[in-house]
């Protein structure tokens, strides 16, 4: 009977620390010639995004449950199939702590930890409009962001109707209340790729507080909010 205990014991305690080793938590990579592929896990959120040095692809992603020997993602968005949004994709795969072996063969390399303020999943709900900041209602429509390792990745969806309405994303650094970003992919204009653009942020609680110029050279003074999963 001590023998029964033990083994259970032992069982149970692999189980647990498996669990808590291989949790999935960071950026993946994977890269085939001048085909690249990243794979955000934050906050029970991810995203899948394949991208070319100088042109977007495409992007999929939502919240993820990690069981053993798989990946279970419930899509939010899937710009190249929107039929998939709304079902449980299931992808087979090996974990280790720094790879992600896809049974189809796909072999994903973890990114170094970067840890940072801001890492998280967030979501915008407040936006200045002239000179007064309007709250954004939570509601179908979101634009949220993730930021992981030293990544981020904006997407702006409705999943009650399927919609996708953008997405960009790389690399970026929150230091001295300076938040910087260097554009990797998207999927609007591919001719912004390359480009670096700083903004001053803080943060107060769970929520920061995002100003500068984007892109285009227009002002933004935005509020994002936590949204653990």
């Amino acid at each position: 009977m001590k023998t029964i205990y033990v083994t259970l014991f032992l069982s149970c305690l692999t189980s647990f620390l498996f669990a808590q080793v291989y949790q999935l938590h960071g950026v993946f990579s994977s890269k085939n010639g001048n085909t690249h592929r990243i794979w955000m896990f934050v906050d029970g959120y991810c995203s899948q995004t394949t991208y070319q040095d100088k042109q977007y692809i495409s992007t999929f992603g939502g919240p993820f449950v990690q069981k053993e020997g798989e990946v279970a993602v419930q899509i939010e968005y899937n710009d190249t199939d929107p039929t998939q949004v709304g079902q449980l994709q299931a992808f087979p795969v090996t974990i280790t702590t720094n790879t992600i072996q896809e049974k189809s063969g796909v072999l994903w390399t973890k990114e170094d930890a970067k840890d940072q303020d801001l890492d998280g999943l967030w979501r915008i709900t407040g936006r200045k409009q002239e000179a007064n900041m309007q709250t954004i209602p939570r509601g179908d429509r979101k634009t949220i962001k993730l930021l992981i390792d030293g990544y981020f990745q904006w997407i702006a969806i409705n999943p009650a109707v399927k919609g996708f309405y953008g997405t960009g994303g790389g690399k970026y650094t929150f230091k001295g209340g300076k938040y910087t970003e260097y554009i990797l992919f998207f999927s609007r204009d591919n001719s912004r790729v390359g480009a670096t653009l700083s903004f001053d942020g803080k943060l107060e609680k769970d929520d920061w507080h995002h100003s500068g110029l984007s892109s285009k050279g227009d002002p933004i003074n935005e509020i994002w909010s936590r949204d653990h999963q």
